[in-house]
Protein backbone atom coordinates (compact mmCIF):
# COMPACT_ATOMS: atom_id res chain seq x y z
CA UNK A 1 0.00 0.00 0.00
CA UNK A 2 3.11 2.25 -0.14
CA UNK A 3 3.80 2.04 -4.34
CA UNK A 4 5.61 5.18 -4.55
CA UNK A 5 8.14 3.25 -2.32
CA UNK A 6 8.75 0.04 -4.66
CA UNK A 7 7.78 1.38 -8.28
CA UNK A 8 11.82 2.34 -9.02
CA UNK A 9 12.28 -1.43 -8.36
CA UNK A 10 9.75 -2.69 -10.70
CA UNK A 11 9.96 -0.28 -13.39
CA UNK A 12 14.21 -1.77 -13.83
CA UNK A 13 11.85 -4.15 -15.89
CA UNK A 14 10.78 -1.17 -18.33
CA UNK A 15 6.78 -1.89 -18.11
CA UNK A 16 5.20 -0.60 -21.01
CA UNK A 17 1.85 -1.00 -18.72
CA UNK A 18 1.87 -1.72 -15.03
CA UNK A 19 -0.98 -3.10 -13.18
CA UNK A 20 -1.12 -2.81 -9.33
CA UNK A 21 -4.05 -4.19 -7.31
CA UNK A 22 -3.89 -3.22 -3.59
CA UNK A 23 -2.66 0.23 -5.05
CA UNK A 24 -2.63 3.67 -2.92
CA UNK A 25 -4.55 6.36 -4.79
CA UNK A 26 -2.34 8.59 -6.76
CA UNK A 27 -2.98 11.20 -4.27
CA UNK A 28 -0.84 9.80 -2.24
CA UNK A 29 2.13 8.73 -4.73
CA UNK A 30 4.76 11.33 -4.42
CA UNK A 31 7.62 9.47 -6.06
CA UNK A 32 11.59 10.10 -6.05
CA UNK A 33 12.84 13.30 -7.77
CA UNK A 34 14.58 10.43 -10.60
CA UNK A 35 12.12 8.06 -10.36
CA UNK A 36 10.26 7.82 -14.09
CA UNK A 37 6.85 9.42 -13.96
CA UNK A 38 3.87 8.03 -15.63
CA UNK A 39 3.00 8.75 -19.36
CA UNK A 40 -1.07 8.49 -17.99
CA UNK A 41 -2.54 6.57 -15.01
CA UNK A 42 -6.08 5.58 -13.53
CA UNK A 43 -6.78 4.64 -10.06
CA UNK A 44 -10.13 3.14 -8.92
CA UNK A 45 -11.31 1.86 -5.29
CA UNK A 46 -13.04 3.21 -2.67
CA UNK A 47 -10.23 2.90 0.27
CA UNK A 48 -7.44 5.59 -0.33
CA UNK A 49 -4.73 3.33 0.72
CA UNK A 50 -5.68 0.07 -1.41
CA UNK A 51 -7.10 0.32 -5.03
CA UNK A 52 -6.70 -0.58 -8.30
CA UNK A 53 -3.96 1.25 -10.30
CA UNK A 54 -3.39 1.29 -13.92
CA UNK A 55 0.17 3.13 -15.01
CA UNK A 56 1.29 3.30 -18.58
CA UNK A 57 5.07 3.70 -19.13
CA UNK A 58 5.41 3.05 -23.20
CA UNK A 59 3.37 6.49 -24.22
CA UNK A 60 -0.09 4.57 -24.20
CA UNK A 61 -2.99 6.54 -23.44
CA UNK A 62 -6.06 5.16 -21.23
CA UNK A 63 -9.60 5.38 -21.50
CA UNK A 64 -12.48 3.86 -19.49
CA UNK A 65 -15.08 2.33 -21.42
CA UNK A 66 -18.47 4.35 -21.08
CA UNK A 67 -20.60 0.72 -19.92
CA UNK A 68 -17.72 0.34 -16.82
CA UNK A 69 -19.83 -0.92 -13.99
CA UNK A 70 -18.12 0.05 -10.85
CA UNK A 71 -20.49 -2.56 -9.10
CA UNK A 72 -18.02 -4.96 -10.51
CA UNK A 73 -15.41 -5.03 -7.99
CA UNK A 74 -12.40 -3.96 -9.28
CA UNK A 75 -12.84 -4.96 -13.17
CA UNK A 76 -11.89 -2.08 -15.32
CA UNK A 77 -12.32 -2.35 -19.30
CA UNK A 78 -10.00 0.21 -19.95
CA UNK A 79 -8.90 1.22 -24.23
CA UNK A 80 -5.37 1.45 -24.42
CA UNK A 81 -4.20 3.86 -27.27
CA UNK A 82 -0.84 5.05 -28.87
CA UNK A 83 0.40 5.58 -32.42
CA UNK A 84 0.19 2.22 -33.80
CA UNK A 85 -1.63 0.04 -31.61
CA UNK A 86 -4.95 -0.08 -29.94
CA UNK A 87 -6.09 -2.77 -27.50
CA UNK A 88 -8.76 -3.34 -24.65
CA UNK A 89 -7.41 -3.80 -20.98
CA UNK A 90 -9.48 -5.42 -18.33
CA UNK A 91 -7.53 -4.23 -15.48
CA UNK A 92 -8.46 -6.73 -12.10
CA UNK A 93 -8.21 -7.12 -8.87
CA UNK A 94 -11.47 -9.04 -7.84
CA UNK A 95 -12.69 -8.42 -4.34
CA UNK A 96 -16.37 -7.26 -3.61
CA UNK A 97 -16.71 -7.46 -0.24
CA UNK A 98 -20.28 -6.29 -0.46
CA UNK A 99 -20.94 -9.56 -2.75
CA UNK A 100 -20.06 -12.37 -0.85
CA UNK A 101 -21.39 -14.74 -2.65
CA UNK A 102 -19.69 -13.93 -5.45
CA UNK A 103 -16.82 -12.46 -3.89
CA UNK A 104 -13.58 -13.21 -6.25
CA UNK A 105 -14.05 -15.16 -9.27
CA UNK A 106 -18.26 -14.54 -9.21
CA UNK A 107 -17.57 -10.71 -10.14
CA UNK A 108 -15.20 -11.91 -13.27
CA UNK A 109 -18.02 -14.57 -14.41
CA UNK A 110 -20.20 -11.71 -13.95
CA UNK A 111 -17.79 -9.36 -16.03
CA UNK A 112 -17.53 -11.68 -18.94
CA UNK A 113 -21.37 -11.26 -19.47
CA UNK A 114 -21.81 -7.79 -18.74
CA UNK A 115 -18.64 -6.63 -20.90
CA UNK A 116 -19.72 -9.51 -23.80
CA UNK A 117 -19.36 -7.56 -26.66
CA UNK A 118 -16.08 -5.89 -25.56
CA UNK A 119 -14.49 -9.09 -24.88
CA UNK A 120 -13.18 -10.21 -28.24
CA UNK A 121 -11.24 -12.62 -30.17
CA UNK A 122 -9.11 -9.70 -30.98
CA UNK A 123 -6.63 -7.41 -28.68
CA UNK A 124 -8.40 -8.10 -25.83
CA UNK A 125 -6.46 -8.49 -22.49
CA UNK A 126 -7.46 -9.23 -18.91
CA UNK A 127 -4.37 -9.02 -15.98
CA UNK A 128 -4.72 -8.92 -12.22
CA UNK A 129 -5.70 -10.47 -9.14
CA UNK A 130 -8.09 -12.92 -9.38
CA UNK A 131 -7.94 -14.04 -6.23
CA UNK A 132 -8.77 -17.89 -6.95
CA UNK A 133 -7.89 -21.06 -8.87
CA UNK A 134 -9.36 -24.15 -10.25
CA UNK A 135 -8.27 -25.68 -6.77
CA UNK A 136 -11.46 -24.38 -4.96
CA UNK A 137 -13.57 -25.20 -7.54
CA UNK A 138 -17.01 -25.87 -6.06
CA UNK A 139 -18.51 -28.05 -8.89
CA UNK A 140 -22.04 -27.02 -8.63
CA UNK A 141 -21.50 -23.53 -8.79
CA UNK A 142 -21.66 -21.99 -12.67
CA UNK A 143 -19.03 -19.58 -11.69
CA UNK A 144 -16.18 -21.38 -10.50
CA UNK A 145 -12.39 -20.46 -11.67
CA UNK A 146 -12.86 -23.41 -14.05
CA UNK A 147 -16.05 -22.16 -15.88
CA UNK A 148 -14.29 -19.13 -15.69
CA UNK A 149 -11.28 -19.99 -17.84
CA UNK A 150 -13.79 -22.19 -20.28
CA UNK A 151 -16.08 -18.99 -20.73
CA UNK A 152 -12.89 -17.37 -21.91
CA UNK A 153 -11.53 -19.80 -23.86
CA UNK A 154 -14.66 -20.25 -25.85
CA UNK A 155 -13.88 -16.49 -26.99
CA UNK A 156 -10.70 -17.22 -28.11
CA UNK A 157 -8.91 -16.11 -24.40
CA UNK A 158 -6.42 -17.66 -23.54
CA UNK A 159 -4.05 -17.43 -19.95
CA UNK A 160 -0.01 -16.43 -21.29
CA UNK A 161 1.64 -18.25 -18.52
CA UNK A 162 -0.40 -21.67 -18.82
CA UNK A 163 0.12 -21.47 -23.09
CA UNK A 164 4.25 -20.12 -22.44
CA UNK A 165 4.71 -22.94 -19.70
CA UNK A 166 2.19 -25.50 -20.76
CA UNK A 167 0.82 -25.79 -17.67
CA UNK A 168 -2.41 -26.61 -16.54
CA UNK A 169 -5.17 -25.13 -14.50
CA UNK A 170 -4.46 -25.90 -10.96
CA UNK A 171 -1.26 -27.56 -11.25
CA UNK A 172 0.89 -24.76 -11.90
CA UNK A 173 4.63 -24.99 -10.68
CA UNK A 174 4.51 -21.42 -10.33
CA UNK A 175 3.29 -19.13 -7.53
CA UNK A 176 2.18 -16.32 -7.80
CA UNK A 177 0.97 -15.89 -4.12
CA UNK A 178 2.38 -16.81 -0.72
CA UNK A 179 -0.11 -16.23 1.88
CA UNK A 180 1.54 -14.18 4.52
CA UNK A 181 4.81 -14.10 3.08
CA UNK A 182 5.11 -17.81 3.95
CA UNK A 183 6.95 -19.73 1.49
CA UNK A 184 5.22 -23.48 2.38
CA UNK A 185 1.57 -21.29 1.48
CA UNK A 186 2.03 -20.96 -2.07
CA UNK A 187 -0.57 -20.49 -4.81
CA UNK A 188 -1.18 -19.37 -7.73
CA UNK A 189 -4.13 -16.69 -8.63
CA UNK A 190 -2.73 -13.88 -10.54
CA UNK A 191 -3.22 -14.12 -14.32
CA UNK A 192 -2.96 -12.64 -17.54
CA UNK A 193 -5.84 -13.79 -19.96
CA UNK A 194 -5.14 -12.66 -23.88
CA UNK A 195 -6.77 -13.23 -26.80
CA UNK A 196 -5.17 -15.53 -29.99
CA UNK A 197 -3.54 -12.89 -31.88
CA UNK A 198 -1.91 -11.73 -28.84
CA UNK A 199 -0.77 -15.14 -28.21
CA UNK A 200 0.90 -16.00 -31.17
CA UNK A 201 2.80 -12.28 -30.51
CA UNK A 202 3.45 -14.07 -27.19
CA UNK A 203 7.94 -14.06 -26.45
CA UNK A 204 7.97 -14.60 -22.95
CA UNK A 205 6.25 -14.97 -19.49
CA UNK A 206 8.23 -14.45 -16.02
CA UNK A 207 6.96 -15.30 -12.31
CA UNK A 208 8.44 -13.08 -9.71
CA UNK A 209 11.70 -14.91 -7.94
CA UNK A 210 10.29 -15.85 -4.28
CA UNK A 211 13.34 -14.79 -2.41
CA UNK A 212 13.61 -11.41 -3.96
CA UNK A 213 10.38 -10.06 -4.14
CA UNK A 214 8.70 -11.13 -0.55
CA UNK A 215 10.08 -8.37 0.87
CA UNK A 216 8.42 -6.06 -1.06
CA UNK A 217 5.01 -7.98 -1.11
CA UNK A 218 3.12 -11.32 -0.64
CA UNK A 219 2.86 -11.57 -4.49
CA UNK A 220 5.51 -12.06 -7.02
CA UNK A 221 4.85 -10.09 -10.04
CA UNK A 222 4.19 -11.43 -13.68
CA UNK A 223 5.70 -10.24 -16.44
CA UNK A 224 4.26 -10.82 -20.01
CA UNK A 225 6.06 -9.52 -23.11
CA UNK A 226 4.87 -8.99 -26.80
CA UNK A 227 6.50 -8.56 -29.96
CA UNK A 228 4.68 -6.48 -32.23
CA UNK A 229 7.72 -5.66 -34.51
CA UNK A 230 7.43 -1.70 -34.08
CA UNK A 231 6.97 -1.96 -30.20
CA UNK A 232 7.63 -4.52 -27.92
CA UNK A 233 4.97 -4.53 -25.69
CA UNK A 234 5.57 -5.72 -21.87
CA UNK A 235 2.85 -5.87 -19.68
CA UNK A 236 3.17 -6.31 -15.48
CA UNK A 237 1.16 -7.35 -12.99
CA UNK A 238 1.99 -7.19 -8.77
CA UNK A 239 0.42 -6.41 -5.88
CA UNK A 240 1.68 -4.20 -3.26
Amino acid sequence: MVFRKKADIILTHKPDILIIPECEHPDKLKFRSNSEIPDDLLWFGTNFNKGLGIFSYGNFKFKTYTNYNSKLQIIVPILVTNLNFNFTLFAIWANNVNDSKYRYIGQIWKAIRHYKDIITRQNTILVGDFNSNTIWDKPKRIWNHSKVVHLLEQKGIHSTYHKYFKQIQGKEQHPTLYMYRHKDKPYHIDYCFVSEDLIKKLTSVEIGDYNFWIKYSDHMPIITTFDFNFVSLKTERTDE
